[in-house]
C-alpha cells in the first residue's frame, strides 16, 4: 500500500513538475489566398487543432474525410490549420493549392517550406496533430499524436483520439490522452 501512495504521490508531483509544453508562435503563407497566417493572431481562439498534411502520402489520403468531417463539426467552436513542411519537388506550393482545391478544405492550408512550424511542434509525419489550448495569451501543447487508431478503415476505429481531446477541452475537462503514436509518412528533415 505505501508503494502505491509513492508513486501516487510522485506522479502527483511530476505533472506540476513538467507542464505542459508551450508553443512559440510562427507565421506561415495560407497557399489558397497567399495571405500570413500567425499562430497568435488569432485572439479569440481558445484552441488550435494543427494538422499535418501532405498532398502524396497515401496516409494523408486515408484521413481526407475524417478530416474534413471534423473541420464541420468543430470549426465554429475552434481553428483549424492544415500545414504541408514536405521539402519534395512533388509537395511545391502548386501541388498544395490543387490538393486544397481538390479536397475543398475549409481552412487556411499553409506551407511549412523551412520546417519553421514542423521545428517548434515537433512533428515528423503525416498527418500528425497537435490540439493547443490557450493559457494566458500563447498555447500549450495538450495533444499531439494520431486522429484515431485506424488510418485505413474509417469504419473499423474504436479511438477518435483527436475528437475526444477537443470535447474534453471544450467542456474545460482535461485531457485524458496528451500523445498517441502517429501512423503515416516521415517528413524528411531538410
Amino acid at each position: 500500500m505505501g508503494k502505491f501512495i509513492i508513486l501516487f504521490l510522485f506522479l502527483t508531483v511530476s505533472i506540476h513538475l513538467y507542464p505542459q509544453k508551450m508553443v512559440g508562435d510562427f507565421t506561415l503563407t495560407n497557399v489558397g489566398d497567399d495571405s500570413p497566417i500567425s499562430l497568435y493572431g488569432c485572439e479569440d481562439c481558445k484552441a488550435v487543432a494543427i494538422i499535418f498534411a501532405g498532398t502524396t502520402c497515401p496516409y494523408d489520403q486515408y484521413y481526407t474525410g475524417r478530416i474534413k468531417e471534423l473541420i464541420t463539426s468543430y470549426q465554429d467552436r475552434i481553428r483549424f490549420l492544415l500545414i504541408n513542411s514536405y521539402s519534395e519537388p512533388e509537395e511545391s506550393v502548386e501541388s498544395m493549392k490543387a490538393y486544397q482545391s481538390r479536397l475543398g478544405y475549409s481552412v487556411p492550408y499553409l506551407s511549412d517550406k523551412d520546417q519553421i512550424a514542423m521545428n517548434i511542434l515537433g512533428a515528423r509525419r503525416s498527418p500528425e496533430v497537435f490540439l493547443l489550448k490557450k493559457v494566458n495569451d500563447k498555447y500549450a501543447i495538450v495533444y499531439s499524436g494520431a486522429l484515431d487508431d485506424n488510418p485505413q478503415l474509417p469504419g473499423a476505429v474504436h479511438k477518435r483520439f483527436l475528437k475526444d481531446a477537443i470535447d474534453k477541452l471544450l467542456v474545460g475537462q482535461e485531457v485524458e490522452v496528451s500523445a498517441t503514436r502517429s501512423v503515416g509518412c516521415s517528413i524528411r528533415k531538410k
